[in-house]
């Protein structure tokens, strides 16, 4: 009995010891390292970041703007200074955030400053294919030196940001959240891209998106900057300018645009936007007369570009009610705006609110 006794004992820390090594062996890579994990990210690379992240920072404003979405208290800097207006609605305990530059239009990044926001990470944008962006990174890498860069896909076309945004928000612990931005996402574009799809030659609207504070700068179709119009089925006049650049856009004149003669004007630009209506070089262009000019509400970023990227998710619908309000009159803008904002940017709008942001983009109160 004895003997019995000794040996079930035995069986018995055998299975624990069994149970331990299996724990040690089996458990994820997330949970391993003292405190670290493995990844891979965007382009391929095996990086090895803290389990817990506290502090992030990207290299662009388009990244930047994802993490403040879906995680703004993990933000530690912007690449940007938001201006008083855009300021409006950004909680009070974000506004202060520092500006150290970046990686993107200006090149203005300081390594310095960066490294002195203290960041777990550094989130650097990749163009999806492109060439160099290893290199890039490698450089990057080298210059922050033991904190960790991770490369992320291009987050600047609504119709391709989804991945991008799961990836964040699973490196970064706000998983649940970024998977709301999607579905957010996801709900608007399944319903313009049906409808546009349906819409027939006549009766597509002609759009011009004015730039600048004279309005004579634009971008053609299959610009990013103009990805909206295209996306929701509206015809960019500018259609027939040279396709190769959809960067910089395009300086046009005034009798080019008269010669386009526009159903509907659209504007990221406040100051152009005060005076459309009253400049007699413009009094005559249909989307003039007939009151269809519109400026993409402005805070805490522009809905329709400027940055391009997760920003313009919300700008979906409301360039799908300002080109087409019949079409979408199923969409409540004043809710759509609300839930967005208290979402997203963490900010909760009264529906007065709403429909101020609203109204005073061009929308009429009928199409709200």
């Amino acid at each position: 009995m004895e003997k019995k006794s000794k040996i079930i004992i035995l069986i018995l820390i055998l299975l624990i010891v069994l149970g331990i090594a299996t724990h040690l062996f089996l458990t994820p890579s997330t949970v391993e390292n003292s405190g670290s994990k493995n990844i891979t990210d965007m382009i391929g690379r095996h990086v090895e970041i803290p389990a817990s992240l506290n502090k992030v920072v990207a290299t662009s404003p388009p990244m930047t703007t994802v993490i403040y979405m879906i995680a703004p208290e993990k933000l530690s800097a912007l690449n940007f200074e938001w201006t008083d207006s855009e300021k409006v609605y950004v909680p009070s305990q974000y506004r202060g955030l520092p500006n150290i530059g970046g990686w993107y239009g200006t090149q203005d990044g300081s390594y310095e400053e960066f490294i002195a926001s203290e960041p777990d990470i550094v989130i650097e944008s990749i163009d999806e294919g492109g060439d160099g962006d290893l290199s890039t990174v490698n450089e990057r890498q080298s210059k922050f030196g033991k904190i960790p860069v991770v490369a992320v896909n291009d987050t600047t076309t609504v119709k391709k940001v989804d991945s991008s945004i799961l990836f964040i928000g699973e490196i970064i612990g706000s998983a649940d959240k970024a998977q709301k931005l999607v579905n957010f996402n996801d709900k608007y574009l399944n319903e313009v891209q049906d409808k546009s799809s349906k819409l027939s030659d006549n009766n597509t609207k002609t759009v011009y998106y004015a730039v600048g504070n004279d309005g004579l700068k634009t971008y053609p179709s299959n610009s990013t900057h103009g990805q909206l119009i295209d996306l929701v089925g509206g015809k960019n006049v500018a259609n027939s300018i040279n396709q190769g650049n959809t960067t910089s856009g395009f300086q046009v004149s005034m009798e080019q645009v008269i010669s386009w003669n526009p159903d509907v004007i659209i504007t990221t630009d406040p100051e152009f936007y005060a005076k459309v209506y009253n400049d007699s070089n413009w009094a005559n262009i249909n989307a003039v007369k007939n009151h269809e000019v519109y400026l993409s509400p402005q805070s805490p970023f522009k809905w329709f570009d400027r940055p391009v990227g997760a920003n313009m998710i919300i700008g979906v619908p409301w360039t799908a009610k300002v080109i087409y309000p019949d079409q979408y009159s199923d969409i409540d803008m004043i809710s759509v705006t609300k839930e967005f904002y208290s979402d997203f940017y963490h900010y909760d709008l009264s529906d007065d609110q709403a429909k101020q942001i609203l109204l005073g983009s061009g929308l009429k109160e009928k199409n709200l």
